[in-house]
């Protein structure tokens, strides 16, 4: 079983806000998707005006064109908007590079990787790079000075720093290439900056410099190693978790303090997870992060939420806006600023924000879930070469001259020892189940897009993280067993129910724009999976519930996904009372016997389908087992025997994953001819 590891090349904290696979590719298409075509061409146009006043109107006119339209979006990158909007950020105006600023910021947060990555190779970290002592020097004259300056200056400059921060933020997470060109502007002072002066300062600002730097600090040690050693730094991360987790709840009820404020507390708590452990001079490197910080705060953040209520909410909203009439936002005679929101789109940020902020904690919490080693990093690396260097595999043939004990081969590995974070982790479990239920708005409509795709996009993206919340939590349970979550069968019956019933409404379909739909079940087969060896023996294999699974894994390009199905379907084989269910599922399991030529279902999934049939029917006294004897199964897995260790010699080793790979074929074969030698001993 395999944890949802945190991928930083493959991961986005904020996902792109307006999804837009849906629509067809090229620039033909996108401009018969997008109802502001005639737009396009005069925003281009202007942007290289004389004029300044054109020139800022074109900066602004690109925010209110790409709002929740990616159609537009599209159309507009097409002519290279990105390529003139980082031109005027070295414009002579000031308006000019604040509004362009402020476009750029908004292109990375909905458009994704495409757009950051084409910002990138764009050279927007030259410009970038300017503004960062200019916004220092200023922010520390205004915190020295605060009356220094006119009020609407200083909303001006935090506002810049804001979006100059959040793009740095996207950008991060583009490449390795970019987020080290990033690594070596040595971003953390300056970030720091803000959060020892966050009652002073806008919260904006204050939330988007601690949102780049729990970025920067994942898994990435030029930041890790600069937070680290400075312990004023760490202290003041301790000071805003604890003050929102002491603020959260007032008189044992829970309040509702600004959204913002709980949402630095939540990045704070991340960023003390990035860097730990705590370097031993620090005062509070005693302190158990996950026990002490992440937990207490995080809790009650995903539990204060119904995302039912808000999609209701986000529904009538949208509703009626479009009943409202919409002031021409394209009007150069009126230019608008580009932080101008009707009372309805705050609302709709507001409503965001906070699925945002449930979605942060369900990601961090990911990481405080998956509290055991990945298996994989326990390799013997000395002995894979030492492997490497004998390939005698005539070893294998002495085997079947060797008595074998099933019980050996069936013995797990002996479990570490039960830590106390592991304890507390079924106490999530049924807020995680709750978060993971689909609402009306969770994913668009198959033949349509979202009413309000920014909404869509979060909803799912909560239930995604939820999923792998669950998914590790469950593989800890079944790695570090409990004995008091694994009797009580009840508890596993209804948490099977709960996942299934999610999938149930997200239904089998996918498609261009369902991507979230498909990533769902993909991570829910692990959950199920890590249910059943929790409760193996006591889930019942529905047959409607085994047929999905088996389509699922027919239908599935992706080997991991497939081999969590098989690892799922195997512990309902094991079910003892369901022989039509055992029999169903073995079949299944069998048509995977290599048969000597490459398998078409990948190797890994007929390593996990081997497996998954010699720890089914170790036990020839089990119910089920006259399906093994009745079917001739042994026959067919003793004929499958030479194709196996033709398979397993096709496994190359010097290829990513190779090394651990070969090891578990080789482990499999093994147990595959013991397996055959000991039931034909038994003479059943």
């Amino acid at each position: 079983m395999g944890k949802s590891q945190k991928q930083r090349a493959m991961r986005r904290h904020n996902p792109m806000r307006v999804p837009d696979s849906h629509l067809p590719h090229g620039l033909a298409q996108a401009s018969s998707t997008s109802s502001k075509t005639e737009a396009i061409l005069p925003i281009i146009q202007k942007m290289e005006s004389a004029d300044s006043s054109e020139r800022k109107w074109a900066c602004v006119a690109v925010s209110n064109l790409i709002q929740n339209d990616p159609s537009t979006r599209r159309l507009l990158q097409g002519k290279n908007v990105v390529g003139a909007l980082i031109a005027r950020l070295t414009d002579n105006e000031e308006e000019v590079v604040i509004e362009a600023m402020g476009s750029l910021r908004n292109l990375c947060i909905d458009g994704g990787y495409d757009i950051c990555a084409e910002m990138y190779n764009k050279n927007i970290l030259v410009p970038l790079k300017t503004f960062i002592p200019k916004i220092s020097s200023t922010l520390e004259q205004f915190l020295q000075t605060p009356k220094s300056a006119p009020e609407n200056a200083i909303k001006v400059v935090y506002e810049f720093a804001d979006n100059v921060i959040t793009t740095l933020w996207c950008l991060s997470e583009t490449s390795n290439k970019a987020l080290n060109a990033i690594n070596a502007i040595r971003l953390a002072p300056f970030l720091m900056s803000f959060l020892p002066s966050r009652e002073q300062l806008p919260i904006a600002p204050v939330v988007a410099a601690a949102q780049c730097l729990y970025v920067l600090t994942d898994d990435n040690d030029p930041a890790i190693s600069d937070v680290r050693a400075d312990a004023g730094y760490i202290s003041c991360l301790l000071d805003i978790a604890r003050s929102v987790q002491d603020g959260t709840k007032v008189n044992g009820k829970s309040k509702d303090p600004d959204q913002r404020s709980i949402t630095l507390g939540v990045l704070a708590a991340g960023i003390l997870r990035n860097i730990s452990p705590l370097p031993p001079p620090v005062a509070v490197s005693f302190v158990d992060i996950d026990k002490d910080i992440v937990l207490p705060l995080l809790q009650p953040v995903i539990t204060s939420i119904s995302l039912p209520d808000i999609s209701n909410n986000v529904q009538t909203l949208v509703s009626q806006q479009a009943n409202t009439p919409q002031i021409d936002k394209l009007s150069l005679k009126n230019t608008p600023k580009s932080d101008h929101k009707s009372p309805i789109e705050i609302e709709l940020e507001r409503l965001e924000t906070r699925l945002r902020t449930v979605q942060l904690a369900l990601e961090i919490l990911t990481g405080t879930c998956a509290t055991l080693p990945d298996p994989n990093l326990n390799v013997d690396e000395e002995q894979i070469k030492n492997d490497e260097d004998d390939e005698d595999e005539e070893e294998t043939e002495a085997m079947e001259d060797v008595d074998v004990d099933m019980s050996a081969i069936n013995e797990d590995k002996p479990a570490s020892e039960q830590s106390e974070t592991v304890s507390l982790l079924p106490s999530l479990v049924p807020a995680l189940l709750v978060l993971a239920q689909p609402t009306s708005l969770s994913f668009p409509p198959l033949a349509s897009v979202s009413v309000h795709p920014p909404t869509t996009s979060a909803l799912s993206g909560i239930h995604v993280s939820a999923l792998e919340c669950l998914n590790n939590i469950f593989l800890s349970l079944a790695s570090v067993p409990n004995s008091s979550v694994s009797l009580d069968k009840e508890a596993g019956q209804k948490v099977w129910k709960d996942v299934w019933t999610a999938l149930n409404v997200v239904g089998p379909e996918f498609g261009m724009g369902q991507e979230r739909r498909r990533e769902v079940w993909e991570i829910s087969v692990g959950v199920l999976w890590g249910i059943g060896n929790v409760w193996k023996g006591s889930l019942a294999p529905d047959v409607d519930e085994v047929i999905l699974l088996i389509q699922f894994c027919n239908a599935s390009s992706d080997a991991q996904t497939r081999v969590k199905c098989i690892g799922t379907l195997e512990c309902l084989a094991q079910y003892p009372d369901s022989l039509d269910g055992n029999r169903i599922i073995s079949e299944y399991l069998l048509s995977f016997l290599p048969t000597g030529t490459s398998p078409d279902a990948g190797v890994e999934p007929v390593l996990q389908s081997v497996s998954a049939i010699i720890d089914i029917y170790s036990d020839e006294m089990l119910p089920y087992d006259t399906n093994f004897r009745q079917g001739g199964y042994l026959d067919r897995l003793a004929t499958s025997i030479d194709s196996m260790k033709k398979l397993v010699k096709t496994i190359d080793r010097r290829k990513p994953g190779g090394r651990v790979l070969r090891l578990r074929g080789e482990e499999v074969r093994d147990n595959l001819i013991a397996f055959v030698r000991y039931r034909k001993n038994l003479k059943l």
